[in-house]
């Protein structure tokens, strides 16, 4: 059993410039990320639990693009866009385990700043290594666990005889159109609504609650100079927060009965090219001692190759 692919252009020109469009975004988000990974390794006044999980979140979403993006490289030139039962399902455990290990990340990292602003003086006992590390393992194995539910159910469920997707890869809205259950489909539906819930709603929740402590914090600080340093911090977390929950709950958090093919196909590619491509710019503009850092090492890797 395969399914087939119908959301790729089929003019050669079209496919060409398709192709090398998405493999000049990925180039970027790979170097953009890796960049961000090698910057906090290598420089020790950026082994803080702030940059931790920053450089964690990078490699997540490295590995996040490298689920589907190769994937849809390979598809753009190839003239059968197939992909068999199991390979869609593997692809949309990985895609939405770690595409939910995001989320869940980042509402981590709104954590580690509601505990460096409202509770300074606790922060360095609070925020150790090992919690850091507890947590940021916990966020990948929560999403794997959530994906492979939600996969082994949208899979046990009879398929109609159509198996064309209009869609680039194998998400959950595409494929989900092509189950045959008669009229418990809105029950199904429901479930996967449940599941995106839980994935997308809830650590967005607490992210708000995190922001409304951390706002009522800085509002009590007298000076300034203080206030914008603090609200410096949480600038990009929070733009990011906002571009990748936004595109997460615009897909995920509706009925299936709005889902328009053309629509979705420019979403998911937000948040697949976009968003990890915007992330590390994001990060490193609105940062002085990221961007600092990275431009040592850009510095360094040129003198040694010149010598």
């Amino acid at each position: 059993m395969e399914f087939v692919f119908l959301a790729y252009p089929s003019q050669p020109e079209l496919r060409a410039l398709s192709f090398l469009g998405v493999s000049l975004v990925y180039t970027l988000i790979i170097s953009g990320n890796v960049l961000i990974i090698m910057a906090i390794q290598t420089e020790a006044r950026l082994h803080t639990p702030m940059y931790y999980f920053l450089g964690s979140l990078s490699g997540v979403e490295v590995c996040y693009t490298a689920v589907v993006v190769p994937h849809i490289l390979a598809n753009t030139l190839q003239s059968e866009k197939t992909i068999t039962l199991l390979g869609c399902a593997t692809q949309m455990i990985f895609f939405i385990g770690l595409g939910s290990a995001d989320c869940f990340l980042l509402a981590v990292m709104a954590y580690d700043r509601y505990v460096a602003i409202c509770h300074p003086l606790q922060y360095p006992l609070t925020m150790t290594l090992t919690l850091c590390g507890r947590l940021v393992m916990t966020s990948v194995v929560i999403g794997l666990f959530l994906s492979i539910q939600l996969a082994a159910f949208i899979f046990s469920l009879p398929f109609c005889r159509t198996r064309t997707l209009e869609h680039f890869f194998c998400d959950v809205p595409p494929v989900m159109r092509l189950v045959c259950a008669n009229g418990s489909h809105t029950g199904h539906s429901m479930s996967v609504l449940v599941a995106a819930t839980l994935a997308i709603a809830i650590p967005f929740f607490f992210i708000a609650t995190s922001y409304v402590f951390i706002v009522a914090a800085v509002l009590k600080i007298h000076s300034a100079a203080g206030r914008h340093r603090a609200f410096s911090t949480c600038s990009s977390h929070l733009s990011v927060v906002l571009l990748q929950y936004g595109c997460c709950a615009f897909m995920y958090l509706r009925p299936s009965s709005s889902y328009y093919p053309k629509q979705d196909q420019f979403i998911s590619l937000v948040y697949t090219l976009g968003t990890p491509v915007l992330n590390p710019l994001i990060y490193t503009l609105r940062n002085s001692d990221m961007k600092g850092t990275l431009g040592r090492l850009l510095t360094r890797n040129c003198l040694s190759q010149n010598n």
